[in-house]
C-alpha cells in the first residue's frame, strides 16, 4: 500500500468518495461545504490522503489539516470527518468545461483508473451536478 497526500478536496457521498480538484480560488471550499450541506461527510478540504489497494483509491483526511474547511471571510472551521472511502469520481472545476459530456474522461490518479467530468465553477456550487455525475459516472 503507497500513501499520496493531494492537493484537492474529497468527500463521501454514500459509501463513496469524490475528488475536487481545480485551481486556488475556484471554488473547491464552497462545493464542499454545498455537498456538506446535502449531507455529504468531509474526507479533506484542499488536502487528501490516497491510499492504492490493488486496483482501488482510498481516501482519507490529511495529517496536518484533517477536518479544517477554509470559509472564506469566515476563517479555518473544524468538521467530522471520515477516513477510508473509495475513491469512485473527479471532479474538476474547469471554466473550460464542456457543456454536455456523452461521457467521463478517463483519468489516472495514484496509479488507478477513475472517471473524471469537468464543471464549470460558480459562485453557487453545483452541489447537485456533483451528486448527478456520481450517480451516472461514478464507479460502482
Amino acid at each position: 500500500m503507497s500513501s499520496t497526500v493531494l492537493q484537492a478536496s474529497c468527500l463521501a457521498i454514500g459509501d463513496r468518495a469524490v475528488l475536487i480538484e481545480g485551481p486556488p480560488g475556484c471554488g473547491k471550499s464552497a462545493l464542499t461545504l454545498a455537498l456538506m450541506d446535502r449531507g455529504a461527510v468531509l474526507i479533506g478540504d484542499d488536502g487528501v490522503t490516497l491510499d492504492q489497494r490493488g486496483e482501488q483509491l482510498f481516501a482519507s483526511p490529511p495529517p496536518n489539516t484533517a477536518g479544517f474547511v477554509e470559509v472564506r471571510n469566515v476563517g479555518l472551521l473544524r468538521f467530522t470527518t471520515t477516513s477510508n472511502v473509495r475513491v469512485a469520481l473527479v471532479i474538476v472545476l474547469d471554466p473550460e468545461a464542456p457543456r454536455f459530456a456523452d461521457a467521463a474522461e478517463p483519468a489516472d490518479r495514484c496509479g488507478v483508473p477513475l472517471p473524471l467530468i469537468r464543471l464549470w465553477p460558480s459562485e453557487n456550487p453545483p452541489a447537485r451536478k456533483v451528486e448527478l455525475s456520481m450517480g451516472r459516472y461514478g464507479l460502482v
